[in-house]
């Protein structure tokens, strides 16, 4: 029982030891292509909680494309009564 006890154990280990030599050759690292980079920023940035012009501005420099302005044309809001309303001035 001793002998089977032996070498059912040292059975084991060298399953064992191959397996942790197989799953080192799994984890080599690569180097990442500028398009995996690129992707990698932009998942990373919208995870940062940005405001949507802030948000914006970053991307476009991620992508390389130039920076527009974002901001809003200087108009007010239109309530629901004040466009009804003009509407109506226009229609009548």
């Amino acid at each position: 029982m001793n002998r089977f006890a032996t070498i059912a154990l040292l059975l084991i280990a060298t399953v064992l030891t191959g397996c942790a030599g197989q799953g080192h050759s799994m984890l080599e690292l690569h180097p990442y292509t500028a398009l995996e980079l690129r992707q990698k920023a932009l998942e990373d940035l919208s995870r940062q909680g940005l405001s949507f012009d802030e948000y914006q501005l970053k991307r476009a420099q991620l992508q390389g494309q130039p920076v527009r302005d974002f901001d809003f044309d200087g108009q007010d809001e239109l309530n629901a009564g004040r466009s009804n309303g003009n509407r109506e001035a226009h229609q009548g």
